[in-house]
């Protein structure tokens, strides 16, 4: 983080080092911001009524000339925020920064208009740009400081930019691709518990979409499955992805993916195996031999015929020779002593005189 940080402040320097040519003067306007007037052109674009003021940015926007058509979109959500042209102005400033390729800055402004005028009627447009913002960012684009120094691709950001579509449209056309997006964001996290819950959510609120429940039953057993390969003493992730490919199996018998299914079951098994081959080894080597057997006939319950097996069952045989030598034989314990004989009475024998 401090290696980031330095680099930051490295570029900001080198930048603010840098001679700018000041073409036009300065200018704050409130609720627009900072922006740089021609000499004599400060009035060309702005109007006096909120439709002209529209008008002026979409003109502007269709010649493509996007820092006169911000100035002018911005102008009309700032002087009539509550005009019926203020909400198509707010999208025409999403559309000015996606132009300008400054996609995280052009992602927050839909989200702006959104939830400061959630009647806007093309919000369906809205939300899909929204999420192709969401899918470049997904594809490796870096986020920017200030819209201009690429920083770093951030998948915890990315998720939380799919949230946002989902939020804005729980229920809309793209909201389950974008919630089954999040599981991938949380993949390439490695992360892969959260990555298991979102693949879970979208098939719990989008279950009544046969193909999004399916794919998101497999994902969420990939999930376990690829955090099975990560780990090397754990063995819960193993037994999560043979339980939720097992139950992908029985819920989706025509599915294509079946093989695949029974595929990855069999590869964890074998990673079961694996993982109890390795913790069996750990105790042998603390000469902890008790728990070393437990291990290695785990091995062979897991999968009697992996390729760990045949090593477990020699290891096996020679641990319990060990085990054996190094148990102390009980002490004999002495026979018990012989009660002394007592000779039975004579019924013959004179009673003694009384």
């Amino acid at each position: 983080m401090n290696r980031w940080f330095v680099r930051i402040i490295l570029i900001a320097a080198c930048l603010l080092a840098l001679p700018f040519p000041a073409p036009a003067p300065l200018i704050y306007r409130t609720g627009e911001g900072w922006s740089y007037e021609a000499v004599g052109s400060s009035g060309e674009w702005q109007k006096k009524r909120a439709k002209d003021q529209l008008e002026a940015a979409t003109q502007a926007f269709d010649k493509k000339d996007y820092t006169t058509a911000m100035k002018a979109a911005k102008r009309t959500v700032a002087v009539w925020p509550l005009s019926d042209f203020a909400p198509e102005a707010q999208f025409l400033i999403g559309r000015c920064y996606e132009a300008k390729k400054n996609h995280e800055r052009a992602f927050k402004e839909y989200q702006k208009l959104l939830e400061k005028y959630p009647k806007y009627p093309n919000s369906e447009d809205v939300l899909k740009r929204q999420y192709e913002i969401a899918n470049l960012y997904l594809g490796g684009k870096w986020f920017k400081l200030w819209g201009l120094v690429p920083l770093y691709p951030s998948m915890e950001k990315t998720a939380d930019m799919y949230e946002k579509v989902i939020k804005n449209a729980p229920y809309s056309e793209i909201a389950p691709d974008a919630q089954m997006k999040i599981g991938s964001a949380q993949e390439k996290r490695k992360e892969f518990p959260s990555a298991v819950k979102a693949y879970e959510r979208a098939a719990d609120r989008y279950n009544d979409r046969k193909q999004v429940a399916a794919d998101s039953l497999f994902k969420a057993g990939l999930a376990y499955y690829k955090q099975a390969k990560e780990a090397e003493y754990d063995q819960n992730a193993s037994a999560q992805a043979i339980a939720t490919f097992n139950d992908f199996i029985t819920l989706y018998p025509d599915d294509p993916r079946l093989g695949k299914a029974r595929e990855n079951i069999e590869a964890m098994r074998m990673e079961q195996a694996r993982g109890a081959f390795q913790i069996a080894r750990f105790y042998e080597k603390r000469h902890r031999w008790s728990g070393a057997l437990v291990y290695y006939n785990e091995v062979l319950l897991k999968n009697p015929d992996s390729k760990y097996a045949g090593d477990a069952r020699k290891r096996i045989d020679d641990l319990k020779k060990k085990v054996a030598l190094e148990t102390p034989a009980e002490p004999e314990k002495p026979a018990p002593l012989a009660a002394p004989a007592v000779a039975a009475p004579d019924p013959n024998a004179a009673k003694p005189a009384n």
